[in-house]
């Protein structure tokens, strides 16, 4: 199995689901993180990312990690300083309309929508509440092409674009696609030689659909010109993806694994939850399993099941503890020997 890997986790991808299965794997083969210096869960995102933003990294004495996956915003030269050079690099990434939707309703507060009552209406004048400057301008525009380092505002050409996809390619190993998340992790365990259990997974960071609004075919397509850079983006690499798909496992093979994983996700489901799903976050009994509540969206949670054994209660834990927990206490164990 692989153990070198860089995540780029892109902001409302599903990403925060990847970084379960990542920190999973890395504590069970205590393997290290490159954590943001001090603890905290971005590293100095939305500043492109440095070498020097990571706990235990010294220029004078480069010592390499294992896995690097909390929030940045990509800069290869920099993190080719900080993991092995035969690292596996991939992301994923999420229809810009969807990514767009939830953005709204995550960073209610950021400048380019908090004076606006919706996504329609900041649609029909974007540029009258967007303003290039604002350090937090990349939440209401090509946030994926912020992520991988490139300029959310720049123009979109055919030469531009040509570059820009060839860049992401020179880089990355696999794009998954979040809309497939499944079949992401299908092939996620074929480039890695992980097993099943390394990739099963249960939603984490995701939002009570009650918050969620359906889109009118016109906002739709708003919504893709606004976010041109992003869809050309996606759309790219959601036809490498399946181009992937066939050369390497073929659909029938990958429907018999995303049966299998399915399975196990509902087996699991069986044996650790109470009542099988998420809940709202005002039904979670143990705050230490309290993901962290954002803008307008209400981020569920889970339940475990009462009276499991000490084993399974460690496992079922680790699938559900969100993004926060996991890291501080990933980050606490590691560090062990230097903190106060």
């Amino acid at each position: 199995p692989k153990t070198d890997i860089v995540f780029l986790k892109v902001h409302k991808s599903a990403s925060s689901t990847v970084m379960n299965i990542l920190f999973r794997f890395g504590e069970t083969h205590n393997l290290t993180f490159a954590f943001p210096i001090g603890g905290g869960n971005q590293l100095f995102y939305p500043r492109h990312f440095m070498a020097r933003f990571v706990e235990g990294f010294s220029p004078s004495s480069p010592r390499q990690f294992n896995i690097l996956c909390h929030h940045m915003r990509f800069l290869q030269p920099e993190v080719h300083k900080v993991v092995s050079s035969s690292a596996f690099y991939f992301s994923i990434l999420r229809n810009p309309v969807k990514l767009m939707e939830s953005s709204f309703a995550y960073y209610k507060g950021a400048s380019a929508f908090s004076r606006v009552r919706s996504l329609e209406e900041f649609l029909r004048q974007p540029y009258h509440y967007y303003n290039p400057t604002d350090g937090d301008r990349h939440y209401a525009r090509n946030l994926m092409t912020f992520d991988f380092g490139f300029n959310p505002d720049g123009e979109v050409s055919a030469e531009r674009v040509k570059l820009m996809l060839k860049a992401i390619e020179a880089s990355f190993d696999l794009l998954l696609i979040s809309e497939y998340f499944d079949e992401s992790m299908v092939l996620l365990k074929e480039m890695l030689c992980w097993d099943l259990d390394s990739v099963v997974s249960f939603p984490l960071n995701i939002r009570d659909s009650s918050t969620k609004s359906p889109l009118s075919d016109t906002v739709v397509e708003k919504i893709k010109d606004w976010n041109r850079l992003d869809w050309e983006i996606y759309t790219h690499f959601n036809r490498t993806f399946w181009e992937r798909v066939d050369r390497d496992i073929g659909r029938e093979r990958m429907q018999r694994e995303v049966k299998a994983l399915r399975e196990r996700q509902g087996e699991l489901a069986r044996t650790c939850l109470q009542g099988m799903g998420s809940v709202a976050p005002k039904h979670i009994k143990d705050s230490s399993l309290k993901p962290l509540q954002h803008g307008s969206a209400r981020i569920l949670g889970y339940n475990l099941k009462q009276g499991l054994d000490k084993e399974t209660e460690r496992m079922c834990r680790r699938l559900v503890t969100p993004e926060l927990q996991y890291s501080s206490a990933l980050y606490k164990k590691q560090f062990a020997q230097n903190l106060p």
